[in-house]
């Protein structure tokens, strides 16, 4: 299973009730933090799931509200007492970027791995069993949105390990797609699994206009989580101007890609009641959620 946890639902800056969007990611004990604008530790630390396991930070572009609360977020993480290199992923520019933020936190007991990825092409890095893909999306500055994606392998088939006479402490290996040699033979995962299963794919869009390409990057997803920057359709020309999306445009994007819910979040400050434009985006997709802070969810296998 995934779980996940919208950490805050606002864009621009932090309001009294209402913190910057940014998402964690957990599967199996290990963390993915998506974007990380000023305070971001406090609904990190509300969420209740530690900072020590937070294995990579993902980045989709650099304006404050994305990345502003980057060194507060690295010393949490080094108090928590993790020593285990930490992988930041982000667009062009992000050694800058980071070597300029981290001037204040100098000291971190842990190394930074930094991965530029490209502000052209579609790109994929894993941690462990996890796959991240971006795709560069149209913002006023490069930047990215983020597809985190668990693969699942088919099942076993006890029937044919014996077939072949597998030795019993090899399955275990083999069920996770490792070829072992033992004797002069080798033993290929194909040997004992069926056709691939379902994974859980979660998709993450903001600050962007609705581009042709997000529908095929967000296909499928079992939750998508994309910017509703402005509720009312009468901001589209704002939206337009500012390169970002209002509800309607957000459900389109889910609509057209299959997924299985939105969440929308990434509202503009003066966008006080969500709740009023909610059916500009339900009348388009049924299974629209209006995003809140430490709104949660757990996407199980199927």
């Amino acid at each position: 299973m995934v779980e996940v946890c919208l950490l805050g639902s606002g864009g621009m800056m932090p309001l009294p009730n209402r913190w910057l969007t940014a998402l964690l990611y957990r599967y199996n004990g290990k963390m993915v933090l998506v974007d990380c604008g000023e305070g971001t530790q406090i609904p990190v630390k509300l969420a209740g799931w530690g900072f020590k396991n937070i294995e990579v930070i993902c980045i989709t572009h650099y304006h404050a509200d994305h990345i502003a609360g980057l060194p507060g977020m690295l010393l949490a993480i080094g108090n928590s007492g993790r020593r285990e290199p930490l992988t930041i992923l982000g667009p062009p520019m992000l050694n800058d970027v980071v070597q300029g933020l981290t001037i204040i936190a100098r000291e971190l007991p842990f190394e930074m791995k930094l991965i530029e990825l490209s502000g052209e092409i579609p790109t994929t890095n894993s941690v462990g069993e996890i796959l991240i893909h971006s795709i560069p999306v149209e913002h006023t500055m490069p930047c990215l949105s983020y597809s985190i994606e668990i693969k699942r392998a088919g099942k076993f088939h006890v029937e044919m390990a014996k077939k072949y006479n597998i030795p019993i402490q090899f399955w275990s290996r083999l069920q996770k797609g490792e070829i072992i040699q033992h004797k002069n033979q080798t033993y290929f995962p194909a040997m004992v699994l069926g056709e691939p299963r379902k994974g859980i794919k979660v998709s993450y869009c903001t600050d962007t206009r609705p581009i042709e390409a997000l529908v095929d990057f967000v296909r499928e997803s079992d939750l998508l989580i994309c910017e509703g920057m402005y509720g009312e359709e009468e901001k589209l020309e704002k939206a337009i101007e500012k390169k970002h999306m209002i509800f309607s445009e957000a459900a389109t994007i889910a609509q057209k890609g299959c997924v299985k819910e939105l969440w929308l979040t990434h509202y503009s400050p003066a966008l006080e009641n969500p709740e009023k434009f909610y059916d500009n985006a339900k009348s388009i997709f049924a299974n629209t959620v209006l995003g809140e802070d430490l709104l949660r969810k757990t996407i199980y296998f199927e």
